[in-house]
């Protein structure tokens, strides 16, 4: 990957820029490209897991790795979503699954519907990645869904983002992704996922459970 930071796998969800005061458009792709651009990720994705110097599988695991499990791409997990920004918010030390408190604030926040439900999802900067050159636009967006624990990893999931140059974005969880520590337990320090952060709908897109 071509960014990459402690456990974070940089792969940006795509941005659309709609000029102010101009009618808003929809800003998601078309069905058949929006197909190829996930599996345009799922490629790179395994590409990554496969190569040694920057996988988190375990040799052993590793030496017979061929893919991640995914859910088939699905045009229903990619929704528009109104982005509305925080700039009150303090900084806060974030939960991880070790003993390192980063230091994130809330950015804003991503509005959006999905299966008819209006539904929120907080997201975050880190006061650390915002002073390293290449990352100063960076922002995480980690979720909890229905299907953890059974379907997905139990921790959740993590989404990558970066700021918005308009309100209205693409949001695709067809690019939903796990944390390292899924792969290797006490290896690597992952992001609690905020309480805030839990949806009350099953995201049957991105990165499966395989155990």
């Amino acid at each position: 990957m071509k960014l990459r930071y402690y456990y974070f796998l940089t792969l940006s969800l795509l941005a659309a820029a709609v000029s102010s005061g101009s009618a808003q458009t929809s800003v998601r792709l078309a069905p058949a490209a929006h197909a190829e651009s996930v599996a345009a990720f799922q490629r790179e994705l395994n590409a990554e897991y496969r190569d040694p110097a920057q996988s988190p599988l375990p040799a052993e695991v590793r030496a017979t790795f061929t893919a991640l499990p995914f859910f088939p791409a699905d045009y229903r997990y990619y929704v528009e979503a109104t982005f509305v920004r925080d700039s009150t918010s303090a900084p806060f030390k974030m939960k991880t699954t070790g003993l390192r408190e980063p230091e994130y604030r809330k950015y804003g926040e991503l509005r959006f519907v999905l299966e008819g439900r209006p539904l929120v999802l907080p997201v975050y900067q880190s006061l650390d990645l915002m002073h390293k050159a290449g990352y100063e636009d960076y922002l995480f967006v980690p979720f909890t869904d229905l299907t953890n624990g059974h379907e997905t990893y139990g921790g959740g999931r993590y989404l990558d983002f970066r700021i918005p140059k308009a309100r209205l974005v693409p949001l695709d969880f067809n690019r939903a992704y796990n944390p390292y520590c899924a792969y290797a337990t006490g290896k690597y320090s992952c992001p609690v996922v905020p309480a805030e952060n839990r949806l009350p709908v099953a995201i049957r897109a991105g990165v499966r459970s395989d155990h």
